[in-house]
């Protein structure tokens, strides 16, 4: 049976996408069979995995809107398998509000998955409209990338009570997993702060160890590839693939 993980926080800019790129990575050459899901419109995980989200005849829109089944859409890659999108999905969240049980229609489509992926990390859009509802009825568990800096964790409580929202009404077996801390500088006393604030005031665990800054980030998307292989020996590198391992073992 897929473990299902939704990356999610409403907050832009906070390395969401990389984080699902790079994890699900990792985690393949782990050995486990991964499914990521390009649940943001603007379709940033579809590019950082080579595809061109422009050129795309089907995408994550066609699903959602009821014309095709997840598998016409599939795309399996060197490492990992993709569900990718574009800006069409816009248009699809506009379908689901005027749809019944709009908030289970990816979980839907998702289910003849279970036994084909050992791991499916969902990319949720910067927002906390139906179509993050959608990632987080789907999911499981929650991994919350957070950025450490002074106003980058205050959307965590609203984040927080949208998934207690999910857990009542559509999803009540979801779980916060953790966050991810990144773009960490060891260099300022605020970054670490910023982490030790939300482990005491949300009484969520942050995943050991933080993400550290690099440029090696930025250049990375760009060839279709993540930090692993454009930088492997990188401190990014290696913290993500700690976490991964981390992942990893809860299967057992």
């Amino acid at each position: 049976m897929s473990r299902i993980i939704a990356v999610a926080n409403q907050k832009g800019g906070v390395a969401k996408t990389t984080t699902t790129h790079t994890l699900g990575i990792a985690l393949s050459r782990l050995g486990e069979r991964v499914l990521l899901v390009d649940l943001d419109p603007q379709g940033c995980l579809s590019f950082s995995l080579g595809l061109d989200p422009d050129a795309l005849e089907l995408s994550l829109h066609n699903v959602l809107t009821g014309k095709h089944a997840a598998h016409d859409i599939l795309i399996k890659l060197d490492d990992v398998s993709v569900l990718p999108t574009n800006i069409d999905l816009a248009g699809a969240e506009m379908a689901l509000l005027t749809r019944t049980g709009r908030e289970h229609t990816l979980a839907k489509a998702l289910t003849p998955f279970a036994e084909e992926f050992d791991t499916i990390l969902i990319d949720c859009a910067p927002t906390l409209g139906v179509l993050t509802v959608n990632g987080l009825t789907a999911a499981q568990e929650v991994l919350i990338p957070l950025q450490c800096e002074a106003l980058s964790h205050r959307g965590v409580a609203q984040l927080l009570d949208t998934i207690n929202d999910v857990r009542e009404y559509t999803n009540d077996k979801l779980t916060v997993r953790g966050a991810i801390a990144t773009m960490f500088d060891s260099r300022t006393r605020h970054a670490r702060e910023v982490i030790e604030d939300v482990r005491e005031r949300f009484g969520i665990e942050v995943l050991d160890p933080p993400i550290p800054k690099s440029v090696r980030f930025a250049e990375a998307p760009s060839q279709g590839i993540t930090i692993l292989d454009h930088a492997p020996k990188s401190p990014g590198a290696l913290a993500y693939q700690q976490i991964a391992a981390v992942l990893h073992a809860d299967r057992r």
